[in-house]
């Protein structure tokens, strides 16, 4: 009789922990995200408020592979370095990380334009884009003691398969080689984007961590109950997917701070949905003292 009762004591607690490992895990609230380094305004990262109560990550816009003349153009996956390293060296990676171990660093790849023109996703084939891109990120990577990668590719010169393969395989290696620890991507609301983003998701939201959903893309002066509404939306389209709620430091689209964002990020952390705050960007952000960024680190380092 006591080893009948032991043996189902064992399938119950099997029973537990199987039940356990296969629940989604509730969106990550604490953490706080923001993009730094495109536009060359000097801002460093000591510069930026860090609450030791959040999880901080830092992402350097941009990695691009293009050439870096005047007259840049493709390279098939071969990165370069597009931010401001004078302030945002490799040094300076290592110094803010060991002054604070809630720091994590990322890159982002792409982004809107280079030089003055369009930044295109224009690979040659997926095998040979991935092989270079490998190669030339993980020594970038590994150069500047970063952590993650972030996806922000805008304009496209291929399919939405196409791109799925070649992000998908890119993310998959980097982190099977242990290069990163981290990935995420950064659409918005434009079905040319979503064609291409949502075709990565159906084939490799498994491997993507976070969803920097840009929804200050969407009009300026979106309503709170608006952004709930957008917020929902994209939920659906990235389900599971831990989707970060997110401001423009310029004021020039979406939920504004000072219109409510602050409002809709608490009824979403109080409903269990809200995977984050990131922010667009730290460029702009100094011109005002940073002061939405010590009131999005607060809400989130507060208990709900």
């Amino acid at each position: 009789m006591a080893f009948s009762k032991l043996h189902i004591i064992l399938f119950a607690l099997l029973a537990l922990v199987t039940m356990a490992s296969t629940q989604p895990s509730a969106s990550k609230s604490d953490l706080f995200r923001e993009y730094i380094g495109a536009e060359f305004n000097n801002v460093k990262f000591s510069d930026v408020p860090i609450n030791p109560n959040v999880e901080f990550h830092y992402i350097l816009a941009f990695a691009i592979d293009y050439t870096t003349s005047s007259s840049s153009s493709p390279t098939n996956g071969k990165f370069n370095v597009f931010w401001d390293t004078n302030n945002l060296s490799p040094s300076q990676v290592s110094s803010i990380k060991n002054q604070h171990s809630n720091v994590k660093v990322a890159l982002s790849l792409g982004g809107d334009s280079v030089n003055g023109g369009s930044c295109y996703f224009s690979p040659s084939s997926v095998d040979s884009w991935v092989s270079n891109a490998v190669s030339s990120l993980t020594n970038i990577i590994q150069e500047y003691h970063l952590d993650g990668v972030d996806i922000d590719y805008e304009h496209f010169h291929a399919d939405p398969e196409t791109f799925a393969e070649c992000i998908g395989k890119l993310i998959t290696t980097l982190k099977n080689n242990g290069v990163i620890s981290f990935a995420s991507i950064a659409p918005y609301d434009d079905d040319n984007i979503q064609s291409h983003y949502l075709a990565l998701w159906k084939s490799y939201g498994h491997i993507i961590d976070y969803v920097n959903f840009q929804f200050y893309a969407y009009d300026k002066g979106t309503t709170v109950s608006q952004f709930m509404n957008y917020f929902q939306t994209q939920s659906s389209n990235y389900g599971g997917g831990s989707i970060l709620a997110s401001f423009i430091s310029d004021g020039s689209g979406g939920l504004a701070p000072q219109n409510g964002f602050f409002t809709a990020c608490s009824r979403l952390r109080n409903q269990g949905k809200l995977g984050g705050i990131f922010v667009w960007s730290a460029d702009d952000s100094k011109a005002l003292g940073f002061r939405y960024e010590k009131q999005s680190q607060a809400l989130l380092a507060a208990h709900p």
